[in-house]
């Protein structure tokens, strides 16, 4: 039995972070579980993300992946006030800027600070509409407070707190090393007022005898005067949807006590867009997954996907220079299977165009040329949640439940021998797919869709592996596995944090 939660006062607490990755996103997915068990009405908030993985939201908008999972936790629908601002990069230097779920323009990182006024706007009148909507609001920081060169014109983190008088809770990494010199060294870059909305520290990722921890915690408390409100132990094997970050293992090995098993290669291009694609592909046992590096040479296969991207033609040219035209040549020599999704589904046919200059310089490139049909760019992104069935031969009628989001038209011959049938609406049954998407080609070896999710329903992973090579694929429900993470999540926090003192920092 669950121990009886504190109650969840009304009102919004901010989870902010000495350093990227420091477990915000996944925080505040916990505590949105927490308090909707409690009986609170609660939604998730992130100001401003940066991000590649996104999701389609309810009323056709497009935010950060991370806040689509916290409205999973919460128990609601994800929408687009949940992350009103969305920079996706396609360069080192400049980003698209998302502004409540749709793209507005291509900016370089000065002209985006210039930008932020505008933006803060849109910050602000998506958690007005929150803060009426449910009774408490778990807000997200990005990256850390001390950024000092990026604190004009603040919407992410104490720039957004100080505006609507937000409490601060800050969490920290000790799995990295120094976390004693990060929560110190963060509250010495804050201004009095941003270290006074400071309400105490959260540990997180620890691993050990939380005994040999205890002098570092009192001597943190007594330099400070802030309380720790508790220390989060490592947690092995969530299933839950990363915000933006490869995994740091590039290798997911299939259990040998599994017996057959599908080796699935994808090449992480550097501007790889929503791989969160292959959690299904990672978390399933008889699968072998590698992502393969720059400088390293593509390894023997079964199955080659080739992901998102948002640089299209830029990722196409860097697979060719590390090799990958050739090996992918001779894998489809040697009988093998490849998949293009989205991005990777463009590079597959013979060209791809960008006139209006939508991804950089206005120009085209030759794709890989193994399907017949060309790509155009466009300026009006596709933002769809879709449902479907696929068209594979003996798959029956494997359901597909995912969501596109692409700036491109696709035409051409090969087109007519679709990789799916999509509903005319969302949530349609299969039997009423209509709508024909993607390619295979002739002799079966290459699909291409723009459909993203492809492995997350049980029976479309199933069928896909079947068609990979894998004769016993096993079936495995990653939405099912995703729940069981945050609900372990949500145990763990409960068992490490003070939620009196958490909850009770609810401003």
């Amino acid at each position: 039995m669950t121990a009886k939660l504190p109650a969840v006062p009304q009102g919004a607490l901010m989870i902010q972070g000495t350093t990227s990755d420091a477990g915000k996103s996944t925080l505040v997915a916990g505590l949105c579980r927490l308090a909707r068990r409690a009986g609170a009405r609660v939604a998730p908030f992130k100001p401003q993300n940066m991000a590649l993985n996104s999701a389609v939201t309810v009323d056709g908008g497009e935010i950060g992946r991370a806040q689509a999972l916290q409205a999973v936790a919460a128990g609601i629908e994800a929408h687009t006030d949940l992350n009103p601002v969305l920079l996706k990069p396609n360069s080192d230097l400049g980003s698209q800027v998302i502004i409540h779920g749709k793209a507005r323009m291509n900016l370089n990182a000065r002209a985006y600070q210039d930008y932020k006024p505008l933006a803060r706007e849109a910050v602000l009148a998506s958690y007005g509409r929150l803060r009426e909507r449910y009774d408490t609001v778990f807000v997200e920081g990005a990256g850390s407070p001390a950024e000092i060169n990026l604190r004009a014109n603040d919407i992410a983190n104490m720039g957004f707190a100080e505006a609507v008088d937000c409490p601060v809770v800050l969490v920290a990494d000790i799995d990295r090393g120094g976390v004693f010199a990060h929560l110190i060294g963060t509250l010495a870059c804050l201004s009095a007022s941003e270290r006074a909305r400071v309400k105490g520290f959260v540990i997180n990722r620890f691993r050990g005898d939380r005994s040999l921890l205890e002098p570092g915690l009192a001597w943190l408390e007594a330099q400070t005067g802030k309380p720790v409100l508790g220390v989060v132990p490592y947690l092995h094997g969530l299933t839950l949807d990363a915000e933006d970050m490869l995994p740091g293992a590039a290798r997911s090995g299939a259990s040998q006590a599994e017996g057959e098993t599908l080796r699935v290669v994808v090449p992480a291009l550097p501007h790889i867009s929503n791989h969160t694609d292959f959690d299904a592909l990672r978390a399933h046992p008889q699968v072998d997954f590698t992502y393969v590096r720059t400088g390293e040479a593509p390894p023997a296969a079964d199955l080659v996907i080739l992901p998102g991207s948002k640089n299209v033609r830029d990722d196409l040219a860097w697979l060719r220079a590390q090799g990958w035209e050739t090996a992918l040549a001779r894998h489809l020599r040697y009988g093998g299977r490849v998949i293009g999704i989205c991005g990777g589904m463009q590079m597959l046919g013979h060209t791809i165009a960008d006139p209006h200059g939508v991804e950089g310089e206005p120009g085209a490139v030759e794709g890989f040329g193994w399907l017949d049909y060309e790509t155009e760019l466009t300026r009006e992104k596709t933002l769809k949640n879709v449902t479907g069935a696929l068209a594979l031969e003996g798959a029956g009628e494997a359901r597909v439940a995912g969501y596109e989001i692409h700036m491109g038209e696709t035409r051409g011959r090969a087109l007519d021998r679709p990789a799916m049938w999509l509903a005319a609406a969302a949530g349609g049954r299969p039997e009423t797919a209509t709508r024909p998407d993607g390619a295979c080609s002739a002799d079966g070896q290459i699909l291409a869709t723009y459909v993203h999710g492809l492995f997350d329903t049980p029976e479309a992973c199933v069928a896909l592996l079947r068609w990979a090579g894998l004769a016993a694929a096993r079936t495995v429900d990653y939405p099912a596995l995703r729940e069981a993470s945050l609900e372990r999540l949500a145990d763990t926090l409960a068992a490490s944090l003070d939620l009196q003192k958490v909850f009770g920092a609810i401003g």
